[in-house]
């Protein structure tokens, strides 16, 4: 079976230090599974979940693996920051969606989260390279939550990486040249 805690923590060590506050509580805790069931309270309004959710997609999109959103990655941001973030961990998240939906409407008269994907990752990148307010700290909190929950997911654990349950077969002679995925146990 595949432990969603477990899955945190080694996000938590690949992180490191700059760690999402949320994602460390949530990976510290003991309690187990720690995205089942729907969010305390609602996080997002409409439009910012809207939004939210069509910027997960364009942080890890669907290619020959399911994206964020097949992932189930916008409800495990939303229950995240409704069960483990205190109200100024969800600060610069809010504001950013808020920062990035008044760009779309001023840029491209159209709602953030019904801008075409070119359109979704410039404003992206302007949040990355902190041309929006408050942008860079969203960036970075956001990515690493889509990242997170996209890798810690089911789909993440067995279709994009090799899912190898422990206690698995050591073979220390495995032959490189055979390795086609990162494995996660």
């Amino acid at each position: 079976m595949i432990d969603r805690r477990d899955a945190l923590a080694g996000m938590a060590a690949m992180f490191g230090a700059s760690l999402f506050a949320p994602i460390a509580r949530a990976a510290a805790a003991q309690v187990t599974p720690i995205s089942s069931g729907p969010p305390s309270a609602p996080v997002f309004t409409a439009p910012q979940r809207a939004l939210m959710t069509a910027l997960s997609e364009r942080v890890m999109p669907t290619t020959d693996t399911p994206g964020a959103i097949t992932a189930g990655v916008p409800a495990f941001i939303e229950k995240l920051l409704a069960d483990w973030a205190s109200p100024d961990d969800r600060k610069p998240i809010l504001a950013g969606l808020d920062a990035i939906e008044a760009r779309s409407q001023a840029e491209y008269k159209v709602a953030g989260d019904k801008a075409t994907p070119a359109q979704q990752d410039a404003l992206l990148t302007l949040a990355m390279e902190d041309k929006l307010p408050g942008g860079k700290d969203f960036f970075e909190k956001f990515r690493q939550l889509v990242i997170t929950g996209y890798f810690t997911s089911e789909v993440g654990i067995t279709q994009e990486r090799e899912y190898l349950p422990v206690p698995g077969r050591y073979d220390g002679a495995y032959p490189y040249s055979q390795v086609n995925k990162v494995f996660s146990s």
